[in-house]
């Protein structure tokens, strides 16, 4: 299993190697920003390194939404960052699953989601993995409750669309973790990233505000018990910069060898 953390985009392979880290994720631009990012002058590096690297797209994009103004750049800023994202041997692109205003039907979020994946096809592809993350938070979103999930990817049928799992969003969302990933691939068929995250809030609460592993609202064994069953590579988001996600890491590693003994 590749472990790994969200880190500063300067210099990954750096913030890598200061974690002990298998596995990376950072964003290409500014995360509240709508620019398409350049180039980056380390793509060879990135191409060859041993560690694995995933982007997160900005958290401005919402594909979902009924507001033009939002959700047309929102398209093109997507697949400009999964091209980007494609130019540096990235494993997927992840991005929210976004949301439609109060009053607004959430059937045309999904239908929303399935035009931008036309889009992209129209244009010659997104080059890379998209990965659609649950969100914490908001009663019209696309990906909060399973329930919505599952008529995302109704939307989505046909189109190779990835999962990235957060657990902090599943607590927060309202999503009990106990049988999660069950409930997950049943909807889904696939989990191809877990973010773990505990949370400094109670369930359902709707917060998204990120805890490391050993701390937070959620019971670190059950954290553990969710990313065994993933089975997939796993990045933490967590607070305490170096230092903390250092430690979330070797208590995966010691807590996962654990459990496969």
């Amino acid at each position: 299993m590749r472990i790994g953390a969200h880190v500063d985009s300067a210099d990954p392979l750096a913030e890598a190697a200061a974690r002990s880290a298998d596995a990376v994720q950072f964003f290409l631009s500014d995360p509240q920003g709508w620019k398409t990012p350049p180039p980056r002058e380390d793509a060879d590096r990135l191409r060859a390194a041993p560690v694995d690297v995933y982007v997160h797209a900005p958290y401005v994009v919402n594909v979902a939404t009924l507001n033009n103004r939002i959700r047309i750049p929102s398209r093109k800023l997507l697949l400009g960052h999964a091209r980007a994202a494609a130019g540096i041997g990235a494993h997927g692109l992840i991005v929210h699953g976004g949301h439609v205003n109060a009053g607004d039907d959430l059937a045309k979020g999904f239908d929303n989601w399935r035009k931008t994946f036309a889009y992209a096809a129209e244009q010659g592809g997104f080059g890379v993995p998209v990965l659609i993350e649950n969100t914490a938070g908001g009663d019209n979103a696309c990906a909060r409750r399973l329930d919505a999930l599952a008529r995302l990817w109704d939307a989505l049928d046909g189109y190779d669309v990835g999962f990235c799992l957060d657990t902090c969003h599943a607590h927060a969302g309202g999503e009990e973790l106990l049988d999660l990933v069950d409930r997950v691939k049943a909807v889904t068929g696939r989990i191809d990233l877990v973010h773990a995250n505990n949370s400094k809030d109670a369930f359902g609460s709707g917060r998204d505000r990120h805890d490391n592993l050993a701390a937070g609202a959620i019971d670190p064994e059950l954290l553990v018990a969710v990313i065994r069953a993933a089975d997939a590579p796993v990045v933490v988001e967590t607070p305490g910069g170096t230092d903390g996600q250092r430690a979330d890491l070797a208590f995966l590693r010691e807590h996962l060898a654990g459990a496969a003994a």
